[in-house]
């Protein structure tokens, strides 16, 4: 028994419909853009740059995330996330005296030191380096340079508990 035109193109249409069904599927559940998010604390013990690479490297690997980018976050207005050389330690003493000199701990020079002589140089400080950090994330690794590091920029003289947030996004 042959099938006329009509029935022909009612399989066909179905066919591709399904085809279709299979491919958005696919798509959404194979393929679905993932979002994941933590707060890192990091414990600081006065001014200086902590390295915070390894941690971040391990919320990447943790997200089973391939593909995509993560945004960094730190939730002060008194530190700062930097990229920076991580091979010499010497680097990282000529920024923090760098800064100290750009920005000196005089309280005769502010209007805020409500906090102490630190105060208002650390939100300066902040205000000259970065709050938010984007990367890009390849194959489950960081994509950064090879002597890159990513740092917690502590700008108060007091040992702080700050907060990083991390937010990555891919598939």
């Amino acid at each position: 028994e042959s099938i006329n035109f009509y029935e022909k193109v009612m399989i066909d249409s179905i066919i591709f419909f399904k085809n279709q069904i299979i491919a958005l599927y696919k798509l959404f559940h194979e393929k679905m853009m993932k979002q994941k998010f933590t707060e890192l604390k990091v414990d600081t013990s006065g001014q200086k740059l902590v390295d915070i690479s390894n941690r971040i490297d391990t919320f990447v690997k943790d997200s089973k995330i391939i593909n995509g980018i993560i945004n960094l976050s730190i939730l002060h207005t008194s530190a700062s996330l930097i990229i920076q050389e991580n091979a010499s330690k010497d680097v990282l003493i000529d920024l923090e005296n760098f800064f100290n000199n750009l920005v000196p701990m005089n309280e005769n020079l502010y209007l805020h030191t409500l906090e102490g002589k630190d105060d208002m140089p650390a939100h300066i400080k902040t205000v000259l380096t970065n709050t938010n950090l984007s990367l890009s994330v390849i194959e489950k690794t960081l994509r950064m340079g090879k002597w890159q590091g990513i740092y917690l920029f502590e700008h108060r003289i007091q040992r702080h508990l700050r907060s990083v947030f991390c937010h990555i996004i891919g598939e």
